[in-house]
């Protein structure tokens, strides 16, 4: 298994990825998530791998087929009168194809963010999980995140 930055010739595999990943989101948040659709297009994935501020990675066999990927941003905290600025490598989304989990692709996914994120000099790595999302939320924190803040919601309106 090799990581590499992602090329068109991927998209096919990181679209049945996505197509994985919204689904464990449509079981948790079914008032929320459409089941049977993706995040993103083909034109869309087209254009992300193009910019060079939205790297997506991906795991690849020895044939060369993504079995994982992770979509991520960077970005940069804006000039405040209250806080330092710095720069954030965020995970947009990170996954491992579900016949390929148990094999420590994901901990070296999120291993290889890691060393991007210091490499563009970002003071931190940051994504969300959804609530609901345990085994998410498990693998992370054996990765060493922690919870840093908790957005909440009021949804009786």
């Amino acid at each position: 298994m090799m990581i590499r930055d992602a090329k068109e010739k991927d998209i096919p595999r990181i679209l049945k990825l996505l197509e994985q990943v919204l689904q464990i989101h449509a079981d948790i948040r079914p008032d929320i998530f459409i089941p049977g659709t993706t995040k993103y297009t083909i034109d869309e994935l087209r254009e992300i791998l193009k910019n060079k501020e939205k790297p997506i990675f991906v795991a690849v066999d020895e044939a060369d087929v993504c079995v994982g990927y992770a979509f991520c941003q960077l970005q940069e905290q804006p000039v405040s009168n209250n806080m330092v600025p710095f720069k954030s490598f965020y995970i947009d989304d990170l996954c491992v194809d579900q016949e390929a989990r148990g094999q420590h692709i994901g901990e070296s996914l999120f291993e290889h963010v890691k060393k991007e994120a210091k490499q563009r000099g970002c003071y931190e790595v940051t994504l969300n999980v959804w609530t609901g999302n345990t085994s998410a939320e498990k693998f992370y924190e054996r990765m060493g995140m922690r919870t840093k803040k908790r957005q909440m919601e009021y949804t009786d309106l």
